[in-house]
Formats: structure tokens, sequence, C-alpha cells
């Protein structure tokens, strides 16, 4: 008798949670026993955030599993984004999770987002013995392995599933263990969008033909301060009233501090423009579905590029030009979300042009390559390739000489001086001079 097989689907967010069920309806899993979501919640303050099974508009999703489980219970009193199992403890912790989820002997399948970082590596060093699935829930996916991924899960990731946010457009992520990248078809997500949408209770009266304004609270990622992310929320809006809009719509960021609705609702009433802030924690997707804003203005946002492939609305970015030199490291996994943003979609203040969708890829694999040599060294020849040809004040932005100087690239150091980052003798003499540079410091 053949064992029972149980999917074990993680998803932290409504958007990936509604890409899974996407999945799901397109077959994109092979065929299994029981499914089971098992929810996980990242917030910095889980206790005072609801989870994904809490949101408005899940419960369309819930049909598609026979349970919902919560990581966050699993391990209390320990953060999701913190905790990982000491590797003494796997054996004792695995039947711990099968016995209070009810797994017996089964055998385990597991799909996780963001494979890089806890919870997702904590689950998969969990149940060591269980296939893996990744699946993309943003832009990130089109991004290198955030770091080097211990071959004991990475040589187990069977696909990856992704949105074709950016259509023909490859992902990088996880390319180092030559896992296939595949798409949710477009036409499945729409339809669980739909019925997410259908599912949110009544929204607020939204005006005719509004401008909607995306935030994202990037300073709780470190990447802005509380004053330059003020400053860009009102640039946004008068960005849209610049082009014609009178009537604008927020949607914060579900953790967003409400000074930054109050500093926008006094803007508002200064440039004499009717606002309407959505305080109801939903996805951008159900104003898309149900509101279809005139247009959708953002700074680096994964709904941008869902409102212009998915559902054909204008979309703009704003404000990516300075986190582009702002992100530290140059490793920084929102560096190419950043980047695709800023290359793609047109700058609400129309200072730049788009890139020709053509060179994308090319660009991608130097960006990618710059961000992660070690990791992606295979696309060294098209980085080389791509920043000898297509290098110029434009696309300049995207890679910084110091980096390109370091791994011996075009656009670093002068070409005639070029055969130092390859030349032995020089790097030993650099070695040195660094060396006593620090013994003098002392």
């Amino acid at each position: 008798m053949a064992p029972t097989t149980t999917q074990i689907f993680c998803a932290s967010t409504l958007y990936g949670a509604a890409t899974l069920a996407a999945a799901l309806d397109a077959g994109c899993f092979p065929a299994a026993d029981r499914r089971l979501l098992l929810v996980c919640n990242n917030a910095t303050t889980p206790e005072t955030t609801p989870a994904v099974d809490e949101m408005p508009g899940f419960e369309p999703l819930r049909d598609r599993f026979d349970a919902v489980l919560s990581w966050n219970d699993a391990i209390s009193p320990f953060h999701p984004g913190a905790w990982s199992p000491r590797p003494d403890d796997v054996p004792l912790l695995e039947r711990y999770l099968r016995l209070l989820w009810g797994l017996g002997e089964d055998r385990v399948e597991i799909v996780l987002e963001s494979i890089q970082v806890n919870p997702a590596q904590a689950v998969a060093q969990v149940f060591p013995g269980a296939p893996v699935e990744v699946y993309a829930d943003g832009l990130m996916s089109y991004g290198p392995t955030r770091n080097k991924l211990d071959p004991l899960i990475g040589t187990r990731v069977r696909g990856l599933l992704h949105l074709d946010l950016v259509p023909g457009l490859v992902p990088l992520l996880l390319g180092e263990f030559e896992v296939p990248a595949r798409t949710v078809p477009a036409g499945a997500f729409l339809k669980v969008l739909g019925q997410v949408a259908d599912a949110v209770p009544r929204l607020p009266p939204l005006p005719d033909g509004f401008a909607l304004l995306l935030g994202q609270y990037l300073s709780a990622l470190d990447i802005l301060s509380v004053r330059e992310e003020e400053d860009l929320h009102v640039r946004m809006m008068r960005g849209a009233v610049a082009r014609g809009h009178r009537s604008i719509v927020f949607k914060p960021h579900p953790t967003a501090p409400a000074r930054y609705s109050r500093l926008l609702e006094a803007e508002a009433e200064q440039l004499g423009v009717e606002l309407t802030v959505l305080d109801t924690p939903v996805l951008a997707e159900v104003l898309f579905q149900r509101a279809r804003p005139a247009l959708v203005v953002g700074c680096f946002s994964t709904a941008l590029f869902t409102a212009a492939a998915f559902y054909g609305l204008p979309a703009a970015r704003i404000g990516t030009e300075a986190l582009l030199e702002r992100l530290t490291p140059f490793q920084n996994s929102n560096r190419v979300p950043v980047v695709l943003a800023d290359a793609l979609l047109p700058d609400l203040e129309e200072k730049d042009e788009i890139i020709p969708a053509d060179t994308v890829a090319g660009l991608l694999s130097a960006v990618g390559f710059v961000m992660q040599p070690q990791i992606l060294s295979g696309l060294r020849p098209a980085a080389e390739d791509y920043l000898r040809t297509r290098l110029d004040p434009r696309t300049r932005r995207y890679f910084r000489r110091k980096r390109l100087t370091s791994l011996g690239l075009p656009g670093g150091i002068p070409e005639r001086l070029s055969f130092l980052p390859h030349n032995s003798t020089a790097r030993w003499v650099v070695r040195r001079a660094k060396a006593l540079r620090k013994s003098i410091g002392r």
C-alpha cells in the first residue's frame, strides 16, 4: 500500500496565498491525498497584526486546503523570522510536528516562499526528507538567491513557480541549482483575485477616475528615514496632481504609522484635491478589480507590475533612482525589484525614459552577477557583454563603479588599467597596502 502524501503550503501574505490557490487551480502541483496551508505571520508584532487567514478576502481560498495551520502557534513563543531549529533537535521537532498536525507516517512535500530565510528555511530543515517546491509572490524571484543556500536544501528543490509579472523574463532565483522555473497562468490568478475581491466587505466610496498611491513602509526596512518616506508620499500626490488627477486614494502599508495619512491630508488640502485614505487591509488588486483606478503610483511595489501586466492599468514609479544609491549592501535583495521598476515603468515626474524591453534580460543577468558573483559565476560572460555594449548614462545607475572595478568588469576602472583585477601581483600589493594601513591605524 502506497504511503499517504501530504503537501504543506506555506504562506505569509494574502498575495502569496492567492498565488498558491491559482497554481492549484491550474494543476501546477502533483496530486496529493491531503493539502495543508501553513500560515506564517512574520509581522514585527504578530499579536497585533492579522494573519493571512484573518484578512478580508481569504475565505474563498480556504476550500483549496484540507486544513489551515499556524506556524506561529507551533513554535510559540519564538518569532517566525528569527527561529530556526538546532541540528540536534531536528528529529525531535519533526516528530513533534507530525503529532501536532496529524501527519503520522505520511510522505510530506513542502511548498515554500522566500527559501533563503526563515521561516521557510526552518520548515525545510524540520522535514529534511521532504521534496521542496518554491513559489514567488513578488518581484524578488527575478533576483539571485540572497545568500549561499545549504545544498541539503537547494538540491531538494524541484521547481520554481512564479507569476509572469515581467512577460518572458526568467527568474534568477535558485539558478545555481538549475531549478526549472514555471509560470502560474495569468487567467487562473485573475480568477482567484476576483474571488478575493468579491469576498471583501464593502469598501468606502471611491471617486471615479482616481489615482491610487501605494505605500510600502520603507522606513521599517531601514531603506528610507521616516521623513524621507513622508516626502516620497507627498511627491506621489504632487506628481499625480501634475498629471491632472484631482481625486487621490492612498493605500498605506498595513503596519505604517497613522501620521503618514495625516501629512497627506494636509497636502491634499493645500493642493485642493480630494483624498481618500483606505484603512481597510485589502490587497491593492482588490481595488484594481472593483474600482479600476486611472493611475497606480508607487515606488517598487509588486502591485505596480500586477496593475500593468494583468489589469492593463497605467502605472508609474517614483523615487527609485535615489533608492538604487541607498540600498546597502549591493547584494540587498530589494535591488532587483527596484531595478525592474526603474527600468520598465514610466517615471511619474517624467524625468527618464523606460529601458527597451528586449534588453531587460541582459540587464537582469548583469545586475544579478554583480550582486552575487560567486553564486552566479556562470553569468560573468553575459554581464561583461551587457556592460561593454549597454552601459550608458541611463543604465549606469544600476551599477557602482567601485564594485565593477573589484570584479574586473567593464565600466569599472579605465580600460588601460583593466588588467589589474586579474593580475595576482597587483592584488598582492593591494592586500599588503591595506594590511599596512590597518596596522598603522592601530
